[in-house]
């Protein structure tokens, strides 16, 4: 693998940004970061690429979507198809992905093991696109939020253990609870509590025990709390959190993931989305937006997250997501945190998020500096992934 280095950059590195600085790029990994004139004797022999003006930052983080579904404007619908249709939709969603700048995605729920199985493809060189955290199946109670479409219906403590073992067999990383109801799934009230404190207690003992993370969608009061107590790593979604539960976020280290992008996705296209999910979603995005603010100020730690594949929510969106954390209060540098070093603090990757020696080589070339003008986010100029370059504009 041919070596690469990227000189005189402005350099976001996941956390901090340092001016007129190199990174060098060997065998999939990051071998040197530091002031570029002072970049090693190996940085001359490399492929050089010009930085100048520009700003290098780690690949963009998505923590939550999900690849089997397109964004079309009837979720439910869309989920009518066989497995192996589904892998395909994937495959092409995975590299809308990539082509946007992002290195990592979270899939949040799927069909059977399709998405697990597309990771493995796309990490043995079969396909292009983003690392691929997938959680399987979405687990969710008998007739609960998400029951038609991405999730598995399962009851009572152990069955929650049991599922979560099934999962983690199948090849997940990661594990999803329903613990609400939510805006897509007809006939349950957004705010409706689901698992019971000892089912969700059952589900994140399982998940830990097998050191994975587990997110919690929780939209009502009711469900976050029971989730914030019970230790989730991640509250998705969170429009009714209480300042309580906010507190304890904080206190507990625990990542609101806000996917603002699917909100806005459905109340902004009420000529074709279907009618009870505008309402639902219209009863909710004042107080989401508030919530979030609340959630800003108190502390609360965010993590980029589109839930990219519901009803006008490409894949691909993370870059907009972070632009709509910004315009709801967030400050630049916090956003893009949240799409790379705190994402993958989240999501447990210890060598991906940040721009370090010995980390994955997984970073992206932007035209300007975002943190100036976040929607240069929208453009990336290159994208590497693993050391290799997967899109570059000439």
């Amino acid at each position: 693998m041919t070596s690469t280095y990227f000189g005189d950059a402005t350099l976001f590195d996941g956390r901090i940004v340092r001016r007129r600085h190199g990174v060098l790029v060997e065998g999939g990994q990051i071998a040197w970061v530091g002031a570029h004139a002072r970049a090693p004797r190996e940085a001359r022999a490399a492929a050089s690429v010009a930085c100048e003006g520009r700003t290098l930052t780690p690949g963009l983080i998505d923590c939550h979507v999900h690849l089997c579904f397109d964004g079309e404007a009837n979720f439910v619908a869309e989920a009518g198809v066989t497995e192996a249709y589904a892998a395909v939709k994937c495959i092409g969603n995975a590299a809308r992905q990539l082509a946007a700048g992002v290195t990592t995605v979270r899939d949040l729920g799927g069909f059977g093991a399709v998405v697990c199985e597309v990771g493995k493809a796309i990490e043995d060189g079969r396909a292009a696109g983003p690392r691929v955290i997938a959680s399987g199946q979405a687990l969710t109670i008998t007739g609960g939020h998400g029951w038609n479409t991405f999730a598995r219906q399962v009851d009572g403590p152990d069955g929650l253990r049991a599922a979560v073992r099934e999962q983690i067999r199948a090849g997940a990383r990661s594990i999803k609870i329903v613990a609400t109801g939510g805006v897509l799934t007809p006939g349950i009230p957004v705010d409706f509590a689901a698992f019971t404190p000892a089912e969700i207690e059952a589900a994140v003992e399982e998940a830990h025990s097998w050191g994975v993370p587990i997110a919690a969608h929780a939209i009502g009061r009711t469900g976050i709390d029971n989730c914030v107590r019970a230790g989730v790593d991640s509250i998705e979604h969170g429009a009714q959190m209480s300042q309580w539960a906010a507190r304890r976020m904080k206190e507990q280290g625990i990542f609101q993931v806000p996917t603002i992008s699917a909100l806005l996705g459905i109340v902004d296209h009420p000529e074709d989305v279907p009618a009870y999910a505008v309402a639902k979603g219209k009863q909710i995005l004042e107080m989401a937006h508030e919530v979030f603010a609340r959630a800003v100020k108190t502390g609360v730690r965010h993590a980029c997250g589109t839930d990219a594949g519901t009803p006008h929510n490409p894949h691909g969106s993370a870059p907009r997501e972070v632009i709509r954390m910004v315009e709801w209060g967030l400050a630049p540098l916090s956003a893009l945190q949240a799409a790379t070093a705190n994402a993958a603090e989240l999501l447990r990757l210890p060598t991906t998020g940040t721009l370090e020696r010995g980390m994955d080589a997984d970073l992206v070339l932007w035209e300007s500096d975002p943190l100036d003008d976040v929607s240069a986010l929208l453009s990336p100029r290159l994208v590497m992934r693993g050391g290799s370059v997967a899109s570059a504009l000439h």
